[in-house]
């Protein structure tokens, strides 16, 4: 029978044993929930397919529910509370600050254009259009005619209003129907609209299948000098970040792992896109990858020069006069979480 000293040395032994196991293995940090909105199904989002493809949001110990929020709605699921975040483009963030919403910037995922302007094949056909002619001459083309958008003052709107005003008119003469992707591409179809505005993958979907032609693109310089731009900014509350430090910047690494996974991995990505746009061929989406790419920022920072050229758009647009633009971007974005 051993003895009640034996046992205890024994016990006491194990304990240590443990104690020193548990000091040798790093402290696992605990998993933190997060929720993101986004405002549209498109490519402009890519940071955001990868991150949750490859897994980058558990990586960074994130468990991240991701909802659709169509339109300026996404921003406004964080102003009220109920996400956390949204990636929004410059214009809904600047606007919202000159009525006093301010709100804050953490990432900017997409620092050039990437709108495009696509109208009808047989539309264009039937105007004798020329891809290569000026914008403005280019812009002509669309005047009177029925426009997708997805929705009313988004950045896609404004793009379409841009373009519309290189052409020498007002943008009101351009008919504007709010859609989503699926019913603008049925409306396409069967033409109940001429056209339509928006980012990758949808406009090379359509040119591709040969239904339509390209009226006008942002990342081919039109208009010209509007980047760097704020296009995709990921948004939150000022005082979240406050509060969740620690998820702020697990967000902020995730958006640079998802950068560099883009630059570094374009065959995984494209089959991410594969999965996530079934419907869109490999030619469309191997041309939309190229172009989200170049406008991914490897370090996905965000500055007042990005802001204003947002606000510059929003001025040329009509959403927003020149005397309510805020005085200074400060406190409107920062870039303490992406370190």
């Amino acid at each position: 029978m051993r003895s009640i000293g034996t046992v205890a040395t024994r016990l006491s032994a194990i304990l240590a044993l443990v104690l020193l196991l548990n000091l040798a293995t790093p402290a696992r940090a605990a998993t933190e929930k997060v929720t993101i909105a986004l405002p549209a199904l498109a490519l402009i989002f890519l940071s955001d397919y990868v991150a949750e493809a490859a897994h980058l949001y558990e990586k960074e110990g994130l468990d991240a529910n991701v909802i659709l929020v169509t339109g300026v709605g996404a921003f406004n699921a964080v102003v009220s509370g109920s996400a956390d975040f949204s990636m929004s483009s410059g214009l809904t963030l600047n606007r919202a600050a000159a009525h006093g919403q301010r709100m804050l910037a953490i990432a900017n995922t997409i620092d050039k254009l990437p709108g495009e302007v696509i109208l009808r094949k047989d539309v264009a056909e039937a105007i004798h259009f020329d891809p290569k002619a000026p914008l403005a001459a280019r812009a002509q083309m669309l005047l009177g005619r029925t426009m997708g958008v997805d929705s009313i003052n988004s950045i896609v709107h404004a793009y379409l209003r841009v373009v519309a005003k290189a052409g020498g008119y007002d943008p009101e003469k351009v008919v504007v129907a709010p859609l989503q992707p699926a019913d603008m591409l049925a409306a396409l179809d069967r033409k109940a609209i001429d056209g339509f505005s928006f980012g990758p993958p949808w406009p090379e979907k359509v040119i591709t299948e040969g239904k339509a032609v390209l009226i006008a693109s942002g990342l081919n310089g039109d208009p010209p000098g509007i980047t760097p731009f704020a296009y995709n900014v990921v948004v939150t509350r000022p005082d979240y970040c406050k509060e969740h430090a620690s998820i702020c910047t697990k967000v902020g690494h995730a958006m640079i792992a998802a950068a560099h996974f883009i630059h570094e991995h374009p065959d995984e990505t494209l089959g991410f896109l594969k999965e996530r746009y079934k419907d869109i061929s490999v030619a469309a989406l191997e041309r939309s990858l190229a172009e989200i790419t170049d406008a991914t920022p490897l370090m996905p920072g965000i500055n007042a020069i990005e802001l204003a050229n947002a606000d510059r758009l929003n001025v040329e647009a009509g959403l927003m006069k020149p005397e309510d633009q805020v005085k200074s971007y400060d406190g409107l974005f920062t870039e303490e979480f992406l370190h």
